[in-house]
């Protein structure tokens, strides 16, 4: 039986407002469509099932005002959350209309919302995804079973604000306790079915990019992969196997563990040379700890630089992180990468690695990993957005 995903509809002037709460919505198992006014999206309030508006309160209230109308004229029943970054008074004077009508209005809030404001109005809310389940399970039972699929997270270009890439993560969707996150299938797996993973997980990047490429995006996919297991597996024969037209292909990024990479700089180097005939291209993980160790190297062809979490974290003014973040980026300058931000949570931190020159990021304030099919629901969304704002202009 097939369980509808709820849907959020998001008014907000702010382009850039729009596209972060969509993605955590997306991210917390919530399907979002965007509205730069209340006009176009009250045309969309008696067409869908609507589980949750996000309301954007101006100056004028009269738009939000006319938006909470059709509401209560739709017999809307479900939540409405007001926000504005101008102060309580308009707030109020719609939230009374909202009130009068009998609409579920949630709590006003203030902008800008911290992500985990957004993901718990979804979890009170009860609309995203269940609940994790403590389970554990065997990574070879999860292969046999056919339970293995993979999660996308966006990357983001920092500077020109567009999806520039996405990194994939195993899940194991299990009849019994629904989505299990790797920690609960991982420990234990032995080397022959970790290959039998990272297979997976090539080809199913050369999948997800065949999909994507319909949609009018030529995404490189990034995933995880142990330098010993990405060594001894046939990885040229794989790719050949799966991708028919290796020159169309947009590509495929490899992300190696920093300590791998710096306890044998010379594997990782024969590695990136072998696979860049089939556009290949391996990234250093979690790096910050080994980078001194690295800047030692005399060739270091990796195309992406991936800045550990904690040291992104607090990056714009703390007296540890933002010296090794300023000394990675250096580094990848050096050899010809790029910056990636792992794990960015916070504007302020975006922001600090933009002007220390990272290039890209992932992370909750950019959004969350997601489902195939969700991730390529939002991007459709973005695109008809788009298209109805050029249409409009």
């Amino acid at each position: 039986m097939d369980v509808r995903t709820a849907l959020c509809l998001i008014c907000d002037e702010e382009s850039s407002i729009r596209h972060y709460l969509s993605l955590i919505m997306q991210g917390a198992g919530v399907d979002a469509q965007e509205f730069a006014d209340g006009s176009a999206m009250r045309h969309v309030i008696s067409e869908k099932t609507v589980d949750l508006v996000v309301l954007d309160i101006p100056m004028d209230v009269s738009d939000p005002v006319a938006t909470i109308n059709a509401l209560a004229q739709n017999g809307f029943k479900g939540a409405v959350q007001l926000i504005s970054a101008r102060g309580t008074a308009m707030m109020e004077q719609v939230r009374q209309v909202g009130e009068r009508a009998g609409l579920r209005l949630l709590p006003p809030l203030k902008k800008p919302l911290a992500i985990a404001t957004v993901q718990k109005i979804v979890k009170d809310l009860k609309i995203g995804l269940p609940p994790a389940v403590a389970a554990r399970i065997r990574l070879d039972e999860a292969l046999a079973n056919h339970w293995i699929e993979f999660w996308h997270q966006p990357k983001i270009d920092l500077r020109r604000k567009r999806l520039a890439g996405v990194e994939a993560f195993p899940r194991v969707r299990h009849p019994q306790y629904g989505v299990l996150m790797p920690e609960t299938f991982m420990p234990g797996a032995q080397s022959p079915e970790i290959a039998k993973l990272a297979e997976f997980a090539i080809v199913s990047a050369i999948s997800t990019q065949q999909q994507f490429s319909t949609l009018g995006l030529h995404l490189p996919v990034s995933i995880n992969v142990d330098a010993a297991i990405l060594s001894a597996l046939p990885v040229v024969d794989i790719v050949r196997s799966v991708c028919t037209d290796i020159d169309a292909w947009p590509g495929l990024v490899i992300d190696i563990p920093e300590v791998q990479i710096a306890s044998d700089i010379g594997l990782a180097v024969a590695l990136a040379q072998k696979f860049s005939a089939i556009k290949i291209k391996l990234a250093i993980d979690d790096v910050g700890r080994a980078h001194a160790k690295l800047a030692k190297a005399e060739a270091a062809p990796f195309a992406e630089y991936k800045l550990d979490a904690m040291f992104v974290a607090n990056c714009a003014d703390d007296k540890i992180n933002t010296p090794i973040c300023k000394n990675v980026i250096g580094l990848a300058k050096r050899f010809g990468g790029s910056v990636v931000g792992n794990g960015l949570a916070k504007a302020a931190d975006s922001l600090a690695l933009q002007s220390m020159g990272g290039q890209f990021g992932q992370g909750p304030l950019l959004g969350q990993p997601m489902s195939k099919e969700r991730f390529a629901s939002l991007l459709r969304q973005r695109g008809a957005t788009e298209e109805r704002s050029q249409s409009a202009a």
